[in-house]
This record gives structure tokens, C-alpha cells and sequence, in this order.
């Protein structure tokens, strides 16, 4: 993996998965080079001024496009309002759960996204999927088109610090559109603007928001309602397989990570095996969780675990996992396609370093990981209708 800042895993990953996500080489650097001697001195120390430093290259980004738009050139403008988007989400997801103005940078980083989208993708919108009185926030990347409109979707989910900025800046919705597939990606309890602006936390039973999405694609008169489709990626390794074992009317299913038992995880970082994925660990894990104290939230977190779950999988399903994720063993991923035996297509794929997209969810190649779950998507849609995808 790119490093940066030689032994700062936290930070290297926040740095590889902005330049993976659209980043460019030029702004990334600006925004990092006057950082490496407080990169140093660990990933908690010194997370304002990671904030503070993306925050200047999102400032000039915005005031660049901010005049390419009044000139009439949109998708010079369209492009640089994503980047600081990008930028300051991933500056965002480092910051202490306890920062009084992450909601301001968050509430900054939907406004710059939605400039984007609005100047030069047609294709998203944003929605909302009711959900328990409240609802879930959520882009949906349509596929549809006159001669195809009602193409099979896949639902999105991200993972324990991402969000779904985060997913719309992979490209991962525009690789599947151009394969014929619509994507609605969503902001779990627990995650993004559910958590950050509606107070939504995360839960073990993950198939009670996944009937609220399905129900949701089902009243939508642009989808497929028979192939509809989930892929989780990170803390979503666990998610979306819970809720392919319970919602059956989901078609197919993705594990970007194999995340088979979170709660031991949990145990092993208690104890410094493995590494974080943010600074300011445990404060962000409780608030994910609403938890207030860490020995209730570690009683919880024994239950998110897929033992006796992957087996009442029954639909195709996908376990992608790098053989050097450092945060979640690659033992997991066997276990999850061990116990898998009801899937009639259960798929193993381990991402080597020599190839890349051997870290945690492929990040340090995350294009390269992201094509292979597209093609495996497309095959699959292709063969429950008995057809071979082109």
C-alpha cells in the first residue's frame, strides 16, 4: 500500500482511499506534505489539522469551480466541486466523534456533492427510504434506459466510518450503470447523515433496514423488483450478510470484506492486535453503537458475529477480501464461505499484493477490486435470467 507517512496505517488508508476515490496527486500532497511530522507522533494527535489542512485545498477547489460555473464551463466546475467533496469526507470520517462542528463539515461535504452531481450526473439523485418513522438518506445512480427500463439494482452499504459520499466517489454506481445495473446507496443506522444528522445507530439485526430498502426499490417503477441485489463493504461484510440470510427477497449478495465476527475483532483491538480504521477509536465506535461505556458496547458487539447466519444465505453470494487486511483476519473469509453451503453460487476471491487490493476492502487498488465485484454482478443477473452477460 501507499504510504505517505511511513508508519501511520490510519492515515495511509484515509490518503490511498482518496487518491482510489478520484483524488488527484497534486491537491492530495498539498493537502498532506505539511502533516508528516504530526503523522508521526501517532493517528489521534493532530486530526484537526488534518482537518484543517484538506479543508484549504476544499476552499480553493470550491472557489475554482465556483467561477468555472459563473463562466459557463459546468463540468470543469461539476468535477472540482466532487474532489472537495471527497476531500473534506475523508478529512470528516478522522475527526473525533466529540468535534462540536462535525456536522458543519459533514452538512459542507452534502452541499459540495450535491453541486456536483447536479452540474454533471444526470443519472443521481438523492432519495430517502423511509424507515421506523424516520428515513435512511441515500443517492440512487439509475441505469435505466428506453430500451431497458427496469433494470436489476444493487443496494450499497458502507461500513463502520464510511458513508455514502464516500461509496459515490469510488465510481463503484457509474462501473455498475455501465453494465446495465442501477445502485441505491445508503446511510445505515450507523453511518453518514443517518447517524451524524437523524441520530440513527447501528443495530445487530441489519435485516430490518435492508426490508425498508427493498420495499422502497419495490414502490419505485424504474427497477426490477426480482433482482435486487446487496453488497456491504467493511463493518457492511457483516451487514448485508445478516440481511441476505433473513430478507429473501434479495437476488444476490456481496461481502466486500469478509467481516464474519466483528465482536471478536473488537476483543483483539482491546487487546492491540490488528489496526484501527480511524483515529479516536473507541469514542467512535460507541457513538456508532449509542453506547456510553465501552464494557456494554463489548457485551453488545458479542452478538455481530454470522455463525449460524451465512448458512440460511440462499441466494448467490460473493466473499472478496485482501489476503493483507490488517484489520480484518483473511481466515474470516474462508469461515464465511465454509459456512455458506446454501448459496447455489458461493464465490471465494482473495486479492494478492502482488495484483493489489490486498488491504482492508482492496483500498490500496480499489478500482481494480471494485471491477471484479462489477463483472461477478453481471454474470450473476445474467444467469438467473439464463443468460451469459456479454
Amino acid at each position: 500500500m501507499f504510504e505517505f507517512f511511513p508508519g501511520n496505517y490510519v492515515w495511509n488508508l484515509s490518503v490511498v482511499a482518496t487518491l482510489n476515490s478520484g483524488g488527484l496527486i497534486d491537491e492530495v500532497d498539498r493537502a498532506c506534505r505539511p502533516l508528516r511530522e504530526l503523522a508521526a507522533q501517532g493517528a489521534d494527535l493532530g486530526t484537526r489539522e488534518l482537518m484543517a489542512a484538506w479543508a484549504a485545498v476544499a476552499d480553493q477547489l470550491e472557489g475554482q469551480a465556483a467561477e468555472a460555473e459563473k463562466a459557463g464551463h459546468d463540468r470543469s466546475a461539476g468535477q472540482k466541486y466532487l474532489r472537495a467533496a471527497n476531500y473534506l469526507s475523508q478529512a470528516e470520517r478522522m475527526q473525533s466523534a466529540k468535534s462540536t462542528d462535525r456536522a458543519a463539515v459533514y452538512q459542507r461535504c452534502l452541499d459540495l456533492l450535491a453541486s456536483g452531481i447536479a452540474l454533471i450526473d444526470p443519472a443521481t439523485s438523492r432519495v430517502e427510504v423511509p424507515f421506523e418513522g424516520s428515513s435512511l438518506p441515500a443517492y440512487f445512480t439509475t441505469a435505466a434506459t428506453q430500451s431497458n427500463p427496469r433494470p436489476p439494482v444493487m443496494i450499497m452499504w458502507n461500513g463502520l466510518d464510511s458513508t455514502k459520499e464516500h461509496m459515490y466517489a469510488s465510481g463503484f454506481a457509474a462501473e455498475l450503470a455501465v453494465r446495465g445495473v442501477s445502485t441505491l446507496m445508503v446511510d445505515c443506522p450507523g453511518s453518514g447523515e443517518a447517524l451524524r444528522l437523524r441520530g440513527l445507530t447501528a443495530r445487530v439485526t441489519t435485516e430490518d433496514w435492508a426490508k425498508a430498502c427493498v420495499d422502497y426499490l419495490e414502490a419505485r417503477d424504474d427497477v426490477r423488483a426480482d433482482r435486487i441485489g446487496l453488497v456491504g463493504w467493511s463493518l457492511g461484510g457483516y451487514y448485508a450478510p445478516r440481511a441476505a440470510a433473513f430478507e429473501k427477497r434479495l437476488a444476490l449478495c456481496v461481502a466486500w470484506g469478509a467481516n464474519h465476527n466483528w465482536g471478536a475483532v473488537q476483543k483483539r483491538r482491546l487487546e492491540r492486535e490488528g489496526e484501527n480504521p480511524v483515529p479516536h477509536y473507541w469514542d467512535h465506535v460507541l457513538w456508532v453503537w449509542g453506547e456510553t461505556d465501552l464494557d456494554t458496547f463489548i457485551k453488545k458487539a458479542e452478538d455481530v458475529h454470522l455463525d449460524g447466519v451465512v448458512e440460511q444465505i440462499s441466494v448467490p453470494f460473493l466473499i472478496a477480501h485482501g489476503e493483507n487486511d490488517r484489520q480484518i483476519p483473511l481466515a474470516y473469509a474462508h469461515r464465511s464461505y465454509e459456512q455458506a453451503v446454501n448459496s447455489p453460487k458461493r464465490t471465494l476471491r482473495i486479492f494478492t499484493a502482488e495484483e493489489g487490493g490486498a488491504e482492508h476492502i482492496g483500498l490500496d487498488h480499489l478500482y481494480h477490486v471494485g471491477v471484479f465485484i462489477a463483472d461477478w454482478i453481471e454474470e450473476t443477473f445474467a444467469e438467473l435470467d439464463g443468460k451469459t452477460s456479454a
